[in-house]
């Protein structure tokens, strides 16, 4: 799938105070469309619980939404993920994607802009040790060296899209409503925690009651489970919970992944500086690789257009150089001190798979 096979999606202005408002912050109760339409409507937007709930369906049938319900974080449920780069030569490039992607271990793959490394994918693994087998696999398969990058710090996951229209600053934020509950003092999960993971990885029901009909599909009280949920919220298990969009359909077509050779000593000040800018979506530190890959910093960001995009990029350069002094852009010619990888397609994106993860950190 390239940017040029997504249709950007027509939009009502309830449609798009419906995304602003609920990328993350839904309410976790028994019917949380009837507080959140009250929200919106505080917030001047005329909605009843009723029409929010048709138009989050809408949403999600239309594929403006990849989901709505909860967004897992994996790290926090077991197992381990890195990023990996590779060289796929430009005549053999589709048969070595193919080989890549019959890995189930690789969830997500995409072909980006880059002279050498241009095959970028995730590996998600139940065990630490199984991601050098795999990237041993891939390579004696292709025939291509693998650079592994593992997180080294995380600054910021945020993947919020913004449009314009009513609430455009996205600021509902309703997750105080509901049971108090205090976080747990363990990292493994039980069984019915796991089966609870595997139920709302994909979504939630569209319905006006989606925490009881995950209760009846486990056959648990609804209480349970949203309790459970806010706990997960408190815990990091879950990032947040609310419309989950496809940002492609929104029209953020140009997804940049900024990289820079971030002088180490100042890295943890550049870190929470770069993702203080709200359209940095993903904010790391990752290891160089002598020779091959001079970067130790990611920081991904998303435009409407290209102008926007080289505009964020632009801004995300001039907090760096508040920092560090910023030598130029890497070209075809010079390596520099920063370079931005635009995704050109997607290879493959089926998610991580958060079964063989559970299962391994389940007690």
């Amino acid at each position: 799938m390239s940017r040029a096979d997504v249709d950007r999606a027509e939009l009502t202005d309830l449609d798009r105070a419906v995304v602003n408002a609920f990328q993350g912050g839904f309410p976790v109760v028994e019917r949380p469309f009837e507080p959140a339409a009250a929200a919106l409507r505080e917030r001047g937007v005329d909605v009843s619980a009723e029409e929010l709930l048709d138009r989050v369906r809408a949403l999600d049938e239309a594929g403006v939404l990849t989901r709505f319900g909860a967004l897992v974080n994996a790290e926090e449920i077991g197992g381990t993920a890195t990023l990996v780069a590779m060289h796929a030569p430009e005549e053999r490039f589709e048969e070595v994607a193919e080989l890549v992607n019959a890995h189930r271990e690789v969830a997500h793959n995409y072909e980006r802009e880059h002279p050498h490394l241009n095959m970028w994918f995730v590996v998600s693994v139940a065990e630490e040790d199984r991601v050098a087998e795999v990237l041993a696999e891939i390579e004696e398969e292709t025939g291509q060296r693998t650079y592994n990058l593992p997180k080294e710090d995380e600054f910021r996951v945020e993947a919020k899209f913004m449009l314009d229209g009513p609430i455009s600053a996205g600021d509902v934020d309703l997750s105080h409503l509901g049971p108090e509950v205090e976080p747990e003092d363990r990292r493994t999960l039980t069984p019915a925690e796991r089966d609870l993971v595997l139920e709302i990885q994909g979504g939630l029901p569209v319905t006006e009651t989606p925490y009881a009909d995950v209760a009846a599909a486990l056959g648990a009280e609804t209480d349970w489970v949203v309790r459970t949920i806010k706990r997960f919220e408190l815990e990091g298990k879950v990032r947040r919970v609310g419309v989950i969009p496809n940002h492609y359909a929104l029209g953020y077509t140009e997804n940049g992944m900024t990289v820079w050779d971030v002088p180490d000593d100042v890295v943890d000040d550049v870190g929470p500086a770069v993702a203080s800018l709200d359209f940095v979506t993903h904010c790391y530190r990752r290891p160089r690789h002598e020779g091959v890959w001079p970067y130790n910093f990611f920081a991904m960001t998303h435009g409407r257009s290209e102008a926007e995009s080289e505009e964020r990029i632009e801004r995300v350069r001039e907090v760096m150089a508040e920092h560090w002094d910023v030598g130029p852009r890497t070209t075809d010619e010079e390596q520099g001190d920063w370079d931005t990888l635009f995704s050109t397609r997607i290879l493959k994106k089926t998610g991580i798979r958060m079964d063989e993860r559970a299962d391994a950190n389940t007690e």
